[in-house]
């Protein structure tokens, strides 16, 4: 289903290999929470979704990992910027801005954060909805 809807949004967009649930309940353990059910089942089907100038619109399992356990960590940017624990980053714009879900409290939403700003700003109602909307062509800040 997942590379249908990124298919349709952006012929030509490229897929890896998917994860298996191996990996992936090992990365939730990392991660001490359970990824967002559509991104999981996403994951399960591609291991990220790169379009177009090579962006990664959803990022592999392994990155996603990485890069949520630096950014919850309490020394990586004490004071810069708002705690980032209630979000779960997956993907990026290919500038800078970084999109993710929303863990507290849960919801399918997806917001975009600002890394310049700081600001979280409402970006999609959901992951297909984010595909959709991230890979046509509207350019870097679609949102």
């Amino acid at each position: 289903m997942w590379k249908e809807t990124a298919t349709e949004a952006r012929p030509g967009v490229t897929f890896r290999p998917p994860v298996d649930r191996t990996a992936l309940a090992a990365a939730e353990q990392r991660l001490g929470r359970d990824l967002p059910a559509q991104l999981a089942a996403l994951l399960l089907e591609t291991d990220g979704v790169v379009g177009a100038y090579a962006k990664d619109v959803v990022w592999s399992l392994d990155r996603i990992v990485e890069q949520n356990l630096l950014f919850w960590a309490p020394d990586t940017f004490p004071g810069l910027y708002m705690p980032f624990d209630p979000l779960l980053f997956f993907g990026d714009n290919g500038g800078g801005d970084q999109f993710a879900f929303v863990l507290t409290p849960e919801r399918p939403d997806i917001f975009v954060w600002d890394h310049e700003t700081d600001s979280r700003l409402w970006a999609a109602r959901e992951l297909e909805d984010y595909l959709q909307r991230s890979l046509a062509d509207g350019g870097d800040w679609w949102w």
